[in-house]
């Protein structure tokens, strides 16, 4: 399993380990998760018993043609940010951003879709995947459902566009 991987698995697990700690026996008995649980939220973001749902995880790393800066480059990276923006309005990618190109690691990208080959799909609409800039390792990923809303969120807080 590739560190980028388990980076991100372990997150997961700091986040989740924080969430059960914070909650004592006396405040589960207090508050059943029945009282707090909203199934209408709980089925839009198509969550299951446990506010979980299946993504599939794209670690998207350098590929084997790798463009020199210049004008194209500048331009497949812009029909990137334009894409990633589409897949993002349409709820199919909830999470993106890049890495620090450890390994030729360079970003990742969280699909709202359960299937590898729905993903590589989506994935291969992207201008540096068809330009082989980049290559992206695709990995089934379990978690919180929550992740859908981060792109609204996201539009709450960002001053700027990207």
């Amino acid at each position: 399993m590739s560190r980028v991987l388990l980076a991100v698995l372990a997150i997961a697990m700091c986040h989740w380990c924080a969430f059960v700690s914070a909650e004592t026996p006396d405040t589960v008995a207090e508050a059943p998760t029945a009282s707090r649980h909203d199934e209408a939220l709980a089925r839009s973001l198509g969550a299951d018993d446990y506010g979980m749902r299946r993504y599939v995880l794209a670690i998207l790393r350098t590929g084997p043609t790798p463009l020199p800066p210049g004008e194209e480059r500048n331009a497949i990276f812009q029909g990137h940010f334009a894409n990633m923006n589409r897949l993002a309005k349409e709820g199919k990618l909830v999470l993106a951003g890049p890495l620090d190109g450890v390994e030729g690691r360079r970003g990742i990208f969280v699909l709202a879709v359960s299937d590898i080959e729905e993903a590589r799909r989506l994935v291969a609409t992207d201008p540096v995947i068809e330009k082989g800039e980049m290559v992206a390792d695709l990995h089934t990923y379990y978690g919180s459902a929550a992740l859908m809303t981060i792109n609204e969120l996201h539009g709450k807080i960002a001053k700027n566009a990207m």
